[in-house]
């Protein structure tokens, strides 16, 4: 149980890096551009990496319907990550897309498989809700004298976590049946990069426009992806969805830090509010329940 924790720590911390990463691509890259070639490619990585056991997955039809679930949760995320954080900043944009996956993951949990969130669970998940409310007024300086648009941003990092939450119920559930992570990875990943790459061919153009674009990039890809998500994987097969999803929450504690001491993001009173009733609300919940094993 422990190391599976480590691999989750190991993610969220790469994950962690992606706003400050995208910040540092320029303002003329597209959000939908960063999305794209981080997931579609990286998608496609993985899908390769995964070979036999990819197309084992892809061949199963008992688990056709889990995978299109997952991949359109998978096309969605970064799309609305990216671009969520480029409007209402990486800090916020982190903080709602990671708070709500946890959310997500233990409704579908308990609508579908009758695992029962405790009530604690409940009130500290509304608490959250209401900071991510809180968010949605708040006042942010994104650093670089970018314009902000904090509800819009708010309202594409809240479509993030639902996608983050369902796929990551997706990917515990295939792990349930049997699959090896790097058949969860690459089947997942692999049916959502078709349309991630079309994407990439409309909005791609300024990523390769410098070497030190191309070096982001290709950090993107490897690091919060590749490396990132097949550490998620293997997690994922001895720990529930919704307990990976909320040690994850180191993420946005990285993030937050890097886009201060890094990008310069300046919080109002409203989005440290917020980000804070978020953060503490869903870490009381995990302290208070523990990482658990899957059952």
């Amino acid at each position: 149980m422990q190391r599976s924790v480590l691999w989750v720590v190991l993610a969220a911390s790469l994950w962690g890096t992606t706003g400050t990463a995208a910040f540092f691509l320029g303002p003329d890259v597209s959000p939908l551009a960063i999305g794209a070639v981080t997931m579609g490619v990286g998608g496609l990585i993985l899908a390769l990496w995964g070979g036999t056991a990819t197309l084992g997955l892809w061949r199963d039809r008992s688990s056709r319907r889990l995978v299109l679930v997952g991949a359109l949760g998978t096309v969605a995320y970064p799309l609305a990550f990216y671009s969520g954080m480029a409007t209402a900043g990486i800090a916020l944009g982190n903080v709602i897309a990671l708070g709500l996956g946890p959310l997500t993951a233990a409704i579908l949990e308990a609508v579908i498989d009758r695992r029962r969130p405790s009530m604690s669970w409940w009130i500290a998940s509304a608490a959250a809700l209401s900071g991510i409310l809180l968010m949605t007024g708040a006042k942010v300086e994104l650093g670089g004298g970018r314009p902000s648009n904090v509800a819009l941003g708010v309202i594409l990092a809240t479509v993030a976590g639902l996608a983050y939450g369902t796929y990551t119920y997706v990917f515990g559930k295939l792990a349930d049946r049997g699959h090896s992570p790097r058949a969860v990875a690459g089947g997942v990943f692999g049916a959502g990069a078709p349309v991630l790459l079309v994407v990439l061919l409309v909005t791609g153009a300024p990523l390769v426009a410098t070497a030190e674009r191309v070096g982001l990039v290709a950090y993107l890809i490897l690091g919060p992806m590749v490396i990132a998500y097949l550490a998620f994987t293997q997690a994922l097969a001895r720990l529930r969805a919704s307990t990976v999803a909320t040690i994850a929450l180191l993420e946005p504690v990285v993030a937050t830090a890097l886009a201060i001491l890094i990008v310069g993001e300046v919080l109002g009173p409203l989005a440290v509010t917020g980000i804070v009733l978020v953060l503490v609300s869903l870490v009381v919940f995990s302290a208070s329940k523990g990482p658990q094993l899957r059952t």
